[in-house]
């Protein structure tokens, strides 16, 4: 009889192939596909065939000798849309636009009226003013125009620029002025308004326009207007140029949505934590009334919205009632996020501070029997819904060679870190806990300021490096490393991932030791908060000094930093961790899979 364990993850799919000899299970090959749809809904089907089709293939036989398939209790849970870096949103009313492009040209500070640069011989000597450079006018024209306004004593202090023309204009002018290009929506520079210009020389960074004050002195702002510039000020931090335009009172309206409070609910008790007081707060609110029964968001306000968007998606998918549905475990991060700036003429973002939300969702076993039943329908085998996931993790890790228990596994996935504890009564204690590659990704992507999802992975799984020269690179750790051969010139001077033996470059705005601080910053706040949190939970007593081994298992441990991360955390406890080998064969993948074969069958 061949069997085969399926483990449905928030990402992967994986199966455990054995055929049944002698009561014994004998493994025959494992597959692993893409997981379809949302964890532990009937979407699944389709990821668990082309897995188990995978396995089939590796063992050379066919679909129909399949005579039992053994699913795992997979509780639905969302991991994309369950997460968000939460903070007040602010469009602020301030009266001001800020760019930063790449290459400015000239430098110094100008100050004047924004003026179509054909306009320019129409104003009278001594006035200040900034020309509008749109892309229809060529460098040459635009630096000859200018120049014949000089020489008529118009004071032209500075030029706003559409194309990447601000070094060519500079190169040709008889007074250096400080030329900010790379203004995409230079239509929505507003005319005849009060501008300042700014470029720092290279190497240097602004002083004036990222700083709140500098900006009240060059228009005269009162006190209330200065604070409403703060957003532009810090966006235009370490920047080497800037422009920044006063607008008629009103052009930028505001309206703020409150980051918001939680509502925790626990057996006992309830409490209210509001995200503005950091996300050490949230947690401490969270352990306070643990176990979590629920929680909720306040009305109207951003983390309302993701509580109430979970709640409502997580209906749908298992068609059940909302009230229903119950938060069951929040992680909560501090970090930054990008928040785009009201008014601006170039998509310009500033930094703010902000709390990562991770929650997981808790609903009843009938989605799993929907799964189930589609399963059968449709791949015609019987179906059987196993165990506990983290239990079926903690049988599949004991195949890794060296291990006996009593023993603790940390399963980590794509939306969730589990951990169960085995005793020498095989008594297994288990938890399920939010937070784990997909929360990484988001934090990585919130302040990185990336969109692409496929970057930002690649960002979390390689390690990155400089292309110092057409034969040398320098490794995030200061290592050089040297080729025979010249490498890729698009690759020259720039930041790189080294993934599976490629030199990816990465956009030209991101610094290797930004993208490690926040990769390995955002790793160590999921995961190894996660670890600790998820082993004091099942630990003899709660004290996790207690656990002597644990073997990490799932995806993440996959990770070339994440196992290492926690293994040193874990060794302060006195804790012997480590990367498992499942079967002695599969490293930390198919724990599951291959516990749900072994749990029916004795070993």
């Amino acid at each position: 009889m061949i069997i085969a364990g399926v483990d449905i993850g928030n990402n992967t799919t994986e199966v455990a192939l054995a055929k049944i000899i002698n009561n014994k299970p004998v493994f025959l090959a494992s597959g692993i596909s893409k997981t379809t749809g949302i964890k532990g809904t009937p979407d699944n089907v389709v990821g668990i065939r082309f897995a188990l089709e995978n396995a089939v293939k590796k063992a050379r036989i066919d679909m129909k000798d399949v005579k039992l398939l053994r699913l795992n209790e997979a509780t639905p849970v969302i991991a994309d849309v369950a997460m968000e870096a939460i903070t007040e949103t602010i469009i602020t009313e301030s009266t001001m636009i800020g760019h930063n492009p790449s290459t400015p040209g000239g430098v110094g500070l100008g100050v004047g009226k924004t003026t179509p640069i054909f306009e320019l011989s129409l104003q009278k000597p001594g006035e200040k003013v900034i020309a509008v450079v749109p892309k229809n006018v060529d460098y040459e024209d635009a630096a000859r125009i200018i120049n014949q306004a000089l020489g008529k004593g118009i004071d032209v202090q500075g030029a706003i620029v559409q194309k990447d023309d601000g070094v060519l204009i500079s190169n040709r002018l008889i007074k250096k002025i400080p030329i900010v290009d790379e203004v995409a929506l230079i239509e929505k520079v507003p005319l005849n308004m009060q501008a300042c210009v700014e470029v720092a020389e290279q190497g240097f960074s602004i002083k004036t326009l990222s700083n709140p004050y500098g900006i009240a002195s060059v228009f005269n702002l009162n006190p209330e207007e200065t604070k409403n510039v703060v957003p532009i000020a810090r966006a235009l931090i370490g920047n080497r140029s800037a422009v920044v335009i006063k607008t008629p009172q009103g052009d930028v309206q505001e309206r703020k949505i409150p980051a918001g409070s939680l509502k925790l609910k626990g057996p006992n008790s309830t409490v209210f934590v509001d995200l503005e007081e950091g996300a050490e707060k949230v947690m401490q609110a969270v352990e306070q009334i643990w176990p979590l029964v629920d929680a909720e968001g306040a009305p109207s306000t951003n983390v309302g919205g993701l509580i109430s968007r979970v709640k409502e998606i997580m209906a749908d998918v298992t068609f059940q009632n909302q009230k229903e549905i119950k938060i069951q475990d929040i992680l909560a991060v501090d970090t930054l996020v990008h928040q785009k700036v009201t008014g601006g003429i170039a998509n310009e973002f500033f930094s703010e501070d902000a709390v990562a939300i991770a929650a997981m969702v808790k609903s009843s076993k009938l989605p799993m029997e929907k799964v189930a039943e589609k399963v059968e329908k449709e791949l015609n085998i019987p179906v059987e819904i196993a165990g506990v996931e983290a239990n079926m993790a903690i049988l599949g890790a004991l195949t890794t060679p060296g291990t006996d228990v009593p023993v603790a596994i940390l399963d980590l996935g794509g939306g969730s870190t589990d951990a169960a504890l085995m005793n020498k009564k095989r008594e297994v204690k288990s938890v399920h806990l939010a937070g784990a590659g997909e929360m990484v990704n988001m934090l990585i992507a919130a302040e990185l300021g990336i969109s692409d999802k496929q970057m930002v992975e690649d960002i979390k799984r390689y390690p990155v490096a400089k292309v110092e020269s057409l034969f040398s690179i320098r490794l995030e750790d200061g290592t050089v490393r040297f080729f025979d051969k010249p490498l890729d010139p698009q690759t020259f001077a720039r930041v790189c991932l080294l993934k599976e033996g490629d030199l990816i470059p990465l956009p030209a705005e991101l610094h290797m030791e930004k993208i490690r601080e926040v990769r390995r910053n955002a790793k160590k706040k999921v995961f190894v908060t996660n670890a600790i949190r998820a082993l004091s939970k099942v630990a003899p007593s709660g004290n996790i000094r207690l656990i002597d081994f644990v073997i990490m298992v799932g995806g993440s441990a996959l990770d070339f930093e994440i196992p290492e991360m926690i293994s040193d955390t874990l060794a302060n406890f006195g804790i012997v961790a480590g990367r498992g080998n499942i079967r002695g064969t599969e490293g930390p993948r198919n724990a599951v899979a291959t516990g749900l074969v072994l749990s029916g069958w004795d070993n």
